[in-house]
C-alpha cells in the first residue's frame, strides 16, 4: 500500500492508533504481542514513519542550536566540521547563530530558537551566560563550551588555556628564549584572559619580565603588533600569540620585513588551525583539537536530550606541537645577538 497512514496500520493490525504509536516510538510499556503484531502490520503495508508527526509525538525537532561569538575563521570551521560530523551521525540538524560578542544579539538568537531546537550549544567566552540563559526555561538542554565565569548547572567544556600558555613558554625558555612578547586576545575574553595568566605565571618562575601587546584574535592584530615592534626596534627574541591567526600575522610581516624565523625570532601560536601545519615555516603552536570539542559537544547534548544528567566539568589540556618556527636559540646566554 503506498502511503500507509498510522491509521492503516492500526487497522491492519486490529488496535488502537496510540497502540500503534506507542509500539513505533518505542514506549517500553508495551506487551511483546502487541509490539510483534504492529511491527509485523508496518512490514506488509511498508509504512514509513512521517519525521514530522513524529518529532511531534515525542515533542522533538531533530536539530539543535549552535550560538558562537563568531562564525568566521578557520577556528570555528573546524568546530563547525566536529559538530557537523556528529550530528550528521546521530541524524539531527543544525541551526546555527552568530552573536559577534553582543549580548542582545546572543539573546535574540536563544529567543529565536526557542521551541525550534531539542537543545543548545553555547560558546559565548565574552558574555554572562547567566544573562543569556535568564531569556530561557531553565530547563532547557545545553553544553557550555569555553563560557565566561557563571553559575549555571550545566554540562560544560573547557580548555585548560593557562596551562597551556604555561607549557609554551617553557618550551621557548628551554630552547634558550627570553625576551618572549606575548599578544592576547580580546580583554575580557576568557580564553584571552587565562592565556594572559598562564603566560605571566610562567614567565615570572623563569624570573624574566612579561610584556604583554594587546590583539584581538585576527591577524591583523598581529600584523600590527609586529609592525610596531619593527619599527621601535624591540629586543625581542619571540612572539607568543593566544591564538594561530595572529601568530601568522605575525610571521608573515616579519619574512616580509626580512627578518628570519627562528633564526632571529621564534613565533609561537594556540589551537592549531589547519593552516598552522601548511604554512612556511609551519608553526609552532597548542593543539586543542578543535574538531575534536565540537563533536564531544554534540554528543553531550544528545545525551542530555536523550535523558542523562551530565553536568559535568570536562577540560581538555593542550598538547605542545613543536615546528619550524621556534628552534634552539644559540646566541650568547641571555639571546642578546637575535631580535629585531
Amino acid at each position: 500500500m503506498p502511503h500507509a497512514t498510522i491509521r492503516d496500520v492500526a487497522r491492519e493490525a486490529a488496535v488502537s492508533v496510540a497502540s500503534v504509536s506507542r509500539v513505533l516510538n518505542g514506549h517500553e510499556n508495551v506487551r511483546p504481542a502487541l509490539k510483534a503484531k504492529v511491527q509485523a502490520a508496518a512490514a506488509l503495508l511498508g509504512y514509513v514513519p512521517h519525521a514530522g508527526a513524529r518529532s511531534l509525538s515525542l515533542a522533538r525537532s531533530g536539530a539543535i542550536g549552535v550560538v558562537l561569538p563568531d562564525l568566521h575563521g578557520e577556528f570555528f570551521s573546524e568546530l563547525l566540521r566536529g559538530m557537523d560530523r556528529e550530528a550528521s551521525a546521530r541524524g539531527l540538524q543544525l541551526l546555527l547563530s552568530n552573536m559577534h560578542d553582543d549580548p542582545a544579539r546572543g539573546i535574540e538568537a536563544l529567543h529565536t530558537m526557542r521551541g525550534r531546537v531539542d537543545g543548545l550549544v553555547v560558546m559565548a567566552p565574552h558574555i554572562d551566560p547567566d544573562r543569556l540563559f535568564g531569556h530561557l526555561p531553565p530547563g532547557i538542554p545545553a553544553v557550555l563550551v569555553n563560557c565566561a565565569p557563571h553559575h549555571q548547572a550545566r554540562a560544560e567544556m573547557r580548555v585548560d588555556n593557562a596551562a597551556g600558555a604555561v607549557a609554551m613558554v617553557e618550551h621557548l625558555v628551554a630552547c634558550g628564549y627570553r625576551r618572549i612578547v606575548h599578544i592576547a586576545g580580546p580583554a575580557g575574553n576568557i580564553d584571552a584572559d587565562e592565556r594572559v595568566e598562564g603566560y605571566r605565571t610562567a614567565m615570572v618562575a623563569a624570573g624574566l619580565a612579561p610584556r604583554v601587546e594587546q590583539g584581538s584574535f585576527m591577524e591583523e592584530a598581529g600584523v600590527a603588533v609586529a609592525e610596531r615592534l619593527i619599527a621601535e626596534g624591540a629586543e625581542v627574541d619571540a612572539v607568543f600569540a593566544a591564538n594561530d591567526m595572529m601568530a601568522i600575522g605575525v610571521l608573515m610581516t616579519l619574512r616580509r620585513a626580512g627578518i628570519d624565523v627562528p633564526g632571529r625570532i621564534a613565533v609561537a601560536g594556540f589551537d592549531d588551525v589547519p593552516l598552522a601545519r601548511l604554512i612556511s615555516p609551519s608553526l609552532t603552536t597548542l593543539r586543542i583539537d578543535i574538531a575534536g570539542i565540537g563533536e564531544r559537544a554534540v554528543a553531550r547534548l544528545a545525551g542530555i536530550v536523550a535523558g542523562e544528567d551530565d553536568r559535568a566539568v570536562e577540560h581538555r589540556a593542550p598538547v605542545l606541537i613543536e615546528r619550524e618556527t621556534t628552534g634552539i636559540n644559540n646566541s650568547p646566554t641571555t639571546g642578546n645577538s637575535r631580535g629585531i
